[in-house]
């Protein structure tokens, strides 16, 4: 995450456009929702959810409307296949998105928990309780069930949120908001202004520029995308600007496992910032592996390209370039590399992954670990699928986007990510100046409480 200081940018605040306007009613309602309880963002988390069940007719008329003008921006190479894939909803996914809703109410509240309780000295107190970051700026690209991911984690830490979802998803987007705004209107003491829906391109830019009104930036979406919204605001931003992701399979890989982790990582959603785009190979099992899984990854509609050693087997490969090696296909396609050792793989990954996710397939339980303990990634897996890399599959309810980032938040940002904290201190009058000189008075720092529980 980049930082930036929490003063007010004159520029943002010295007129007030409608967007300026929108974002201090949110930071207005941000001010009201900080304190509520457990209990009432639980229901309105279910208010939400059953309104989004109540409305299904019209959330997926509106998205078979999107569906056909993107098929058009497809056609025109305005939008991208893999955009268009994360457009779609159907009756699953929306069934799947309530299901989502609802795992955030189980949650435990992450506000107002204690992280430290420190006796001073008697009767100087110093506590760290978390709260919410404030007003958050969402803009994601396509994948309209985006919307009711974020707004349920807001509700849930008390943040409010602009979003902005990108002109493709415009109706999708507009039919998801209006039921999420049915729902809260049943919960009297949620405050309006809490969640919002941009709608205008020129409000991404806006957005950007209102610094000391809106705390966090998140951008879902292309790298280009993503690269743009991080050089043009001064607001923090969370999230990542590449899912260049790869699966190794060691020389003492199940190869029947690597196989099927290998087609599970790439086709069970190849337009996921989680598939992988890089298959590595150890050269020792490359002569038995590559041949089966070229065969099953091709039934899936895979296209395969390889570096000269894997065409030695796979002679039929589409020749990789060294573009290859550094791209996002977010598609059915799929470069793949033999390695002469887990030291070649793991060289490999630092040089062109992108921090997401890396896996290895292996029985080697030392070669695992070294994996595990050296690959530089948000998230690193031992014979498992890159797919798992993701909030609701990892117990968070949900996610407001991947950080790839080494300052935390990094990974899945769910719950945890929207909360900060504050030290607050309690005393009985007592002075910095008893504590200093020659007859300084003593502190105590007895902790209470910390990170790991009572102390």
């Amino acid at each position: 995450m980049t930082l930036a200081t929490d003063r007010p940018n004159p520029s943002a605040t010295a007129s007030t456009p409608p967007l300026a306007q929108q974002a201090r009613l949110a930071r207005a309602a941000a001010q009201r929702t900080a304190t509520l309880s457990t209990a009432s963002k639980n229901a309105a988390l279910e208010a939400i959810a059953t309104a989004l069940l109540q409305d299904k007719d019209a959330i997926l008329a509106a998205n078979q409307a999107d569906l056909a003008r993107a098929e058009e921006m497809v056609k025109t190479g305005s939008l991208s296949p893999a955009a268009y894939a994360r457009l779609k909803l159907d009756a699953d996914k929306l069934t799947g998105m309530v299901a989502g809703v609802r795992e955030v109410i189980r949650l435990g509240d992450p506000v107002g928990r204690p992280l430290l309780i420190r006796q001073l000295d008697e009767g100087l107190i110093l506590e760290r309780r978390t709260y919410p970051l404030g007003v958050l700026g969402v803009i994601f690209e396509s994948r309209p069930d985006a919307l009711v991911q974020i707004a349920a984690l807001a509700v849930k830490t008390g943040n409010s949120v602009l979003l902005k979802g990108g002109s493709e998803a415009l109706l999708s987007c507009q039919a998801l908001m209006a039921a999420i705004q049915q729902g809260l209107r049943r919960i009297p003491e949620f405050p309006e202004g809490s969640l919002q829906l941009l709608t205008s391109r020129e409000e991404i830019k806006a957005l950007l520029q209102l610094e000391g009104l809106v705390d966090l930036i998140i951008p879902r979406g292309s790298n280009a995308f993503v690269r743009y919204v991080m050089d043009n605001t001064r607001i923090p931003v969370l999230g990542h600007a590449d899912g260049i992701c790869h699966l190794y399979v060691d020389r003492a890989a199940n190869l029947d496992m690597a196989l099927d982790l290998a087609v599970d990582s790439k086709t069970q959603y190849p337009a996921a910032c989680n598939a992988i785009e890089t298959l590595l190979i150890h050269q020792e099992v490359a002569p038995q592996f590559l041949p089966a899984v070229a065969v099953a990854l091709r039934q899936k509609g895979v296209e395969l390209r390889g570096d000269p050693l894997c065409r030695e087997w796979v002679p039929d490969l589409i020749p990789t370039t060294e573009e290859d090696w550094s791209t996002e296909y977010a598609d059915l396609i799929l470069s793949m590399k033999v390695v002469d050792s887990l030291d070649g793989a793991i060289a490999h990954i630092q040089q062109y992954g992108s921090r997401h996710t890396e896996a290895i397939v292996t029985e080697d339980t030392e070669a695992a670990q070294r994996f595990l303990d050296e690959v530089d990634a948000a998230g690193v897996f031992h014979n498992a699928s890159t797919r798992f890399a993701d909030g609701f599959r990892y117990g968070l309810g949900a996610e407001v986007g991947i950080s790839t980032q080494k300052m935390p938040p990094r990974g899945p940002v769910g719950l945890e990510g929207l909360v900060t904290y504050r030290y607050q201190l309690r005393g009985k009058g007592q002075r910095v100046a008893d504590y200093t000189g020659p007859q300084a008075r003593p502190f105590q720092h007895r902790d209470q409480l910390n990170s790991t529980g009572l102390a």
